[in-house]
């Protein structure tokens, strides 16, 4: 856990189920404070239809500028697509993580892509072929992985099966996603550690929402049982909006704070992270699930001392 990686989604995951569309200038100026918070990776958009997802419309845009700009940034600029088209479209703006995925549950899976979950596998395990040929880094998911809002319990053998296929073709960056918030802690580290038996060079995502409370212990859990990387969203925001029930993701800073807190990741500057957050809030006029953007951090020198509040700014 010394090195765990943190993936931001907010700005695709956490826009995306937004009616209220984020001005391109207002959107460049929130990933260049988080490109310079010091995070791993930053999700800038999807690349989907504009008809029907608004808030994704400018994402070939924001690539071309921000690839510009992060000359002397060390973070990764990742891009969601569900298609050929979506590939073609982020291969010619610069995309350098192409993340991707298939959910388990076929309601949901034909919901959000028009396939059923077998279908959307192959379909998936071509396209990321085709990045890594590009010489793109490349992460695949199994979305739906712990429930589905639509048909309840999703088993493990639907999840490993896909599990299976993608490390079969070579795709071992593997993110389990749990779409419908469905996920409780046992059972998102039983999951994780039997993907490593099954693949012990395996680079495991955690990407957890928050629907019924059980977020931030399904983080835990999954950095416990071997995960790399986790995606969380500023100031919690987000949920996909073809699931039954969308909620919001872990909030960034909140993960972070309780790694500072843990002596982990102190280079990650969070008073950014959570001005980010705050500047969320008050574009949307309303409170946002998070909890440290509200509250102000708490940090500690060294692990015995006591913790003091960062005060509002």
């Amino acid at each position: 856990m010394s090195r765990i990686l943190i993936h931001e989604v907010g700005p695709r995951d956490g826009l995306q189920a937004e009616k209220q569309v984020v001005p391109t200038d207002i959107k460049l100026e929130w990933l260049g404070r988080l490109m310079d918070a010091g995070l791993d990776i930053i999700q800038v958009g999807s690349f989907v239809h504009p008809e029907k997802v608004p808030q994704m419309a400018d994402t070939d845009e924001l690539f071309r500028c921000l690839t510009t700009r992060k000359r002397n940034s060390g973070v990764l600029l990742s891009g969601l697509v569900l298609n050929e088209k979506g590939l073609e479209r982020g291969l010619d703006c610069g995309v350098e993580m192409f993340c991707m995925g298939v959910s388990a549950s076929d309601t949901h899976s034909r919901k959000n892509t028009g396939m059923s979950s077998e279908e959307a596998t192959a379909r998936i395990i071509a396209i990321a072929l085709e990045a890594k040929t590009a010489g793109k880094k490349v992460q695949v998911s199994v979305q739906s992985a712990f429930g589905c809002g639509f048909e309840g319990l999703v088993t493990e053998g639907r999840v490993m099966r896909i599990v299976e296929a993608y490390l079969a073709a070579g795709l071992n960056a593997i993110s389990l996603a749990d779409t419908a918030g469905h996920a409780y802690p046992t059972q998102v580290s039983d999951y994780i550690q039997r993907i490593l038996a099954m693949e012990p060079s395996a680079e495991i995502t955690a990407h957890i929402h928050n629907t019924y409370g059980l977020g931030m212990a399904n983080v835990y859990a999954a950095m416990d049982a071997g995960a790399t990387s986790i995606e969380t969203s500023f100031g919690g925001l987000g949920g996909c909006p073809f699931t039954k029930v969308a909620a919001g993701n872990v909030a960034t800073e909140d993960l972070v704070n309780g790694l500072q807190r843990a002596g982990l990741r102190p280079d990650i500057r969070l008073d950014s992270l959570i001005g980010v957050a705050r500047d969320v809030a008050i574009l949307f006029g309303r409170d946002l699930p998070g909890c440290v953007y509200k509250t102000g951090a708490l940090v500690a020198e060294h692990r015995s001392s006591p913790f003091i509040a960062i005060p509002d700014r």
